[in-house]
């Protein structure tokens, strides 16, 4: 009897052991002060997104008060002249020009939204996505873009950023591209109409390079494509 009584359960009135501290808990707690740390470098890194889209919208001011003081000459010899290879060189030049100041502003404003937006994500890796938008975008347009025109403005990249950043959140899988996706989709989802020819878009103006915006939109699905996760 004496060995029972030495293996018997400890009474309640004895001190149990203390749990382990949870594992989840140690591995997912963050100190104040460094979650302070990361919010304070993602709103640097917002603020250096737009600031970024900001200068580079000015610039293309710059160069537009440039051509008009030079009587347009820059948009006579920079800009994308479909299947002629004069016009090559317009695939890397035809985004920074526009014909005039109202042209220039119409698209000022998305462009500085849409660009902040892509430089703000590193996950979409801006520039390399930018580049590839800007370089595919003016040559599928100056391969499909009507004989003897002329196409010239950074709608070819604005089309081009509105599908990237829509289908990104395709590939990319996360929250944050998920929510970009659907801001982009709601405020810029009605400009694709403007992809149409004049055949199955009787709103489309002749001088409106539809190849252009139909040519940056395929370019960024396909920059898009590129940045999926493997």
């Amino acid at each position: 009897m004496q060995s029972e009584k030495n293996c018997a359960w400890p009474s309640l009135k004895e001190p149990l052991p203390e749990d382990p501290p949870s594992m989840s808990a140690a591995c997912c707690s963050v100190s104040p002060k460094k979650a302070q740390l990361e919010m304070s470098a993602n709103k640097n890194n917002v603020i250096g997104g737009f600031a970024k889209a900001t200068l580079f919208v000015l610039s293309l001011g710059v160069v537009l008060l440039v051509d008009v003081l030079s009587g347009h000459s820059l948009t006579h010899r920079l800009g994308i002249e479909p299947r002629f290879i004069d016009g090559l060189d317009g695939i890397l030049f035809a985004p920074l020009l526009h014909g005039d100041l109202g042209h220039y502003l119409s698209n000022a404003v998305p462009m500085i939204v849409l660009l902040g937006l892509l430089f703000v994500n590193s996950n979409y890796k801006p520039w390399r996505s930018l580049g590839i938008i800007w370089l595919l975008g003016g040559l599928g347009t100056w391969l499909i873009g009507r004989p003897g025109s002329m196409h010239i403005g950074a709608s070819i990249v604005i089309f081009g950023l509105v599908t990237f950043l829509i289908f990104a959140s395709l590939f990319l899988r996360s929250w944050r591209s998920a929510a970009v996706s659907t801001l982009v989709l709601f405020y810029y989802g009605g400009i694709f109409m403007s992809v149409l020819p004049p055949l199955f878009n009787s709103s489309m103006r002749e001088n409106v390079s539809w190849e252009g915006h139909l040519s940056g939109a395929i370019a960024g699905i396909i920059g898009a494509w590129r940045v999926r996760k493997n």
